[in-house]
């Protein structure tokens, strides 16, 4: 438990195995593809369509690796087609089902934006999770503090915070605790290693 009687926002769960890079690891660290009808590889984000999964690591050097090496082919045991983009088009994915998921929590009271909004939880210990937009005003981001014993996402751009809100940009968010939350930072964590900057997410702890 965190302060405030908040609880753990991920467990480990099941482990799978990377095919580019051989390591095992807990499988909200990984992304799941199967083969299509037509032979396509596809990404299976949900975790939910039929056939075999095959694991790659949310890294997008691990992910162009397979697709370089033709590592999906060997782990079917078939021939694939693999869309040259694959690694832009699953990092475009992650985005939506991010920007989906705060939109969901916005809706039930989970989630606010703006300045004043997000330090007023942040100050009263409701915020679990602090996201800022990655090209907003480093000045400005750096009034605010992860809430202690939470989490901090800024690899989300301020046009796409905006499409969670319906707003043409958004620079602060802030996310209550419950399982919409929790989803968040799971597929946050699998978007940052897609993308080239993590936003300064190690920075103001507490």
């Amino acid at each position: 438990m965190t302060r405030g009687g908040k609880t753990k926002l991920r467990d480990d769960g099941p482990e799978r195995k990377c095919i580019a890079t051989g390591e095992v690891q807990p499988k909200f660290g990984l992304i799941r593809f199967v083969v299509g009808p037509d032979g396509q590889i596809v990404p299976d984000l949900a975790e939910k369509l039929p056939g075999r999964g095959i694991w790659v690591s949310a890294d997008r050097a691990a992910l162009d690796k397979a697709v370089a090496k033709n590592l999906f082919s060997r782990s079917a045991k078939q021939p694939v087609q693999v869309p040259a983009d694959l690694s832009a088009q699953v990092e475009q994915m992650l985005v939506r089902r991010i920007v989906d998921l705060i939109s969901l929590a916005r809706k039930g009271g989970g989630a606010v934006a703006g300045y004043e909004k997000v330090k007023d939880w942040l100050m009263k210990d409701y915020a679990e999770v602090l996201v800022q937009a990655s090209d907003g005003s480093g000045r400005g981001k750096s009034k605010l503090s992860t809430p202690y014993g939470g989490s901090f996402i800024g690899w989300l751009t301020a046009d796409e915070l905006g499409q969670a809100f319906g707003r043409q940009t958004v620079i602060h968010v802030a996310l209550g605790a419950g399982g919409l939350t929790r989803r968040v930072v799971e597929e946050a964590a699998r978007l940052k290693g897609l993308r080239a900057s993590d936003g300064g997410s190690d920075r103001r702890k507490g």
